[in-house]
């Protein structure tokens, strides 16, 4: 097993959590914690993407 990428690792975690704040903000019926979870799910992903992207680029993956 190759060494963690910690940086995507957090990446993965955060989006996790975004994810499981949609589930949460719908049960409170909350549009607003919908929204904002909606929009960190993005930020977070399109962050890990370009990580990787750049990573990928320096031969670091």
């Amino acid at each position: 097993m190759k060494n963690i990428k910690w940086p995507l690792l957090a990446c993965a975690i955060a989006a996790a959590i975004c994810i499981g704040g949609i589930g949460i903000a719908i049960g409170e019926r909350s549009i607003l914690g919908f929204l904002l979870c909606i929009v960190g799910i993005v930020a977070v992903m399109g962050y890990g993407f370009t990580l990787k992207k750049k990573m990928r680029e320096n031969g670091e993956l």
